[in-house]
């Protein structure tokens, strides 16, 4: 952008979001106008996307292909992406926001993942995909009014979860690095961002801009052995425990038996078995430039 070049944007609007929220990123140096239903990313010089993890990732596919800047505002009941970048408020967003528009601003390229479901079709995340335990927790936080799931809603669908729990199976096949684990467990997590169910850090190692996904297998275990290793995962010092197993991979194959769903950033997305993968530097996206984020 030229210096004086007024900045044009778009917005995609979550559910906690207002248009009226959009005049406090105008100025005479940025228009900022909601994308219409349907509409085009086309001739803008930013996306801003007001909204949660879930905003973030029905609209990836479009985002990543169109190669715009994208800043996130979190406005969700779950914001695990904009931590990752940084931005953990609405004034964290509004810094970034106005250092770009100057010409000051940071950009960078970061990693997605992806999922390619048995039909052949593939599916872009940004945080955290799963299946097992933690896709349970999911399945019944989505259940859950909106306030509840913004007020510690998924913790309490874990907690449910894991009261109920019981290893089955599992098929996990990283050829690349020669690690293949079939043996019962309760759940898989494969990461792109640390987090997910609003800041609890599955995948403390994980960075956005590495070109590989963090992979947390959880063994099979009793519930009681379970609840008393639960407060570990708030640290992240899960991942050094004997009941997980924790390596990072850019390619994998997950076939739980029987299959069991698999949710990425809060949404469904099919049954296993199914292939995820990175895709290195697939979203272009605005930050603070400050310290934080992992980037």
């Amino acid at each position: 952008l030229c210096l004086n070049q007024r900045v044009r944007a778009l917005a995609i609007l979550g559910p906690n979001a207002s248009p009226a929220e959009l005049h406090a990123f105008n100025s005479p140096a940025a228009a900022v106008e909601p994308l219409p239903p349907g509409g085009a990313l086309d001739n803008a010089d930013a996306v801003l996307v007001l909204g949660g993890d879930g905003t973030v990732h029905r609209h990836l596919a479009a985002l990543s292909q169109s190669k715009i800047p994208v800043l996130i505002v979190p406005r969700g009941s779950g914001n695990d992406f904009a931590r990752s970048l940084g931005i953990a408020s609405r004034a964290q967003a509004f810094v970034a926001w106005n250092r770009f528009c100057s010409g000051a601003g940071k950009i960078r390229d970061v990693d997605l993942g992806l999922i390619r479901r048995s039909g052949g079709d593939a599916v872009l995340f940004c945080c955290v995909a799963g299946a097992g335990l933690d896709s349970d927790a999911n399945r019944r936080a989505n259940a859950m009014p909106r306030w509840l799931r913004a007020r510690g809603g998924y913790m309490l669908a874990a907690l449910w979860s894991v009261l109920r729990s019981h290893p089955q199976q599992f098929l996990i096949d990283a050829a690349e690095n020669r690690v293949r684990i079939e043996e019962p467990g309760l759940m898989v997590a494969l990461a792109n961002a640390p987090a997910y169910g609003d800041a609890i850090p599955i995948a403390p190692r994980a960075r956005l801009d590495d070109g590989l996904l963090d992979v947390c297998f959880v063994r099979g275990v009793g519930r009681t052995r379970l609840l008393r290793l639960l407060p570990t995962v708030f640290s992240g010092r899960h991942i050094q425990l004997r009941e997980v197993e924790y390596f990072q991979s850019s390619r994998l194959r997950i076939a739980p038996d029987p299959p069991r769903a698999i949710y990425a950033d809060g949404e469904y997305i099919c049954e296993t078995p199914a292939e995820i993968e990175v895709v290195a530097r697939a979203l272009r996206v605005i930050v603070t430039g400050e310290s934080g984020g992992n980037l």
